[in-house]
């Protein structure tokens, strides 16, 4: 298929974004299901990669999180299939911010691995992703989650992740 009769065509992908200075203070005496409730209701500044890829928040619970996300021409690698990278991107927010719902206020976490398995090429014209992260364990020291991207439409599977977050605590 060539890229003129596959409907993709020249476009541009703008986006703002706003200050997340606030979300980040909020660490501070909010827990992360707060903030993420917060963030989904509109009440708290999504961070600015959440904007550029143009995700919204259907679910937010304690040690669980949906974002979806439209797929889009601009996404696409050079073979036309939505680029791994913003699979990734999808993947690894997902998990990293259900591991954020299940901590107090005033601590943090990181990603110390992310491991992801693509199942099968995601098309521009794909519609709706839905990346949904869940976690597995929730320790003092390391948390670990699960993640899996299908498309809205069908519920077919289109990758899966696990991640292994280090969990920060004040000093």
């Amino acid at each position: 298929m060539s890229a003129t009769d596959s409907g993709v065509r020249a476009g541009t992908h703008t986006f703002s974004w706003q200050d997340p200075t606030p979300t980040w203070q909020a660490g501070a005496t909010m827990s992360g299901l707060e903030i993420w409730r917060a963030v989904a209701a509109g009440e708290l500044p999504p961070p600015p990669i959440g904007e550029a890829m143009g995700l919204t928040i259907p679910v937010v619970e304690h040690g669980h999180v949906v974002f979806a996300a439209d797929a889009a021409p601009w996404m696409l690698n050079p073979l036309g299939s939505v680029h791994g990278g913003a699979i990734a991107t999808l993947l690894d927010s997902c998990v990293g911010c259900a591991v954020h719902t299940t901590l107090p206020a005033g601590v943090g976490y990181t990603t110390l691995e992310l491991k992801l398995s693509y199942v099968r090429a995601v098309a521009a014209d794909a519609g709706q992703l839905r990346a949904e992260g869940t976690v597995i364990h929730a320790g003092g020291t390391v948390a670990t989650a699960e993640g899996r991207l299908v498309a809205a439409s069908d519920g077919r599977l289109l990758a899966h992740a696990t991640t292994t977050c280090l969990i920060m605590r004040p000093r």
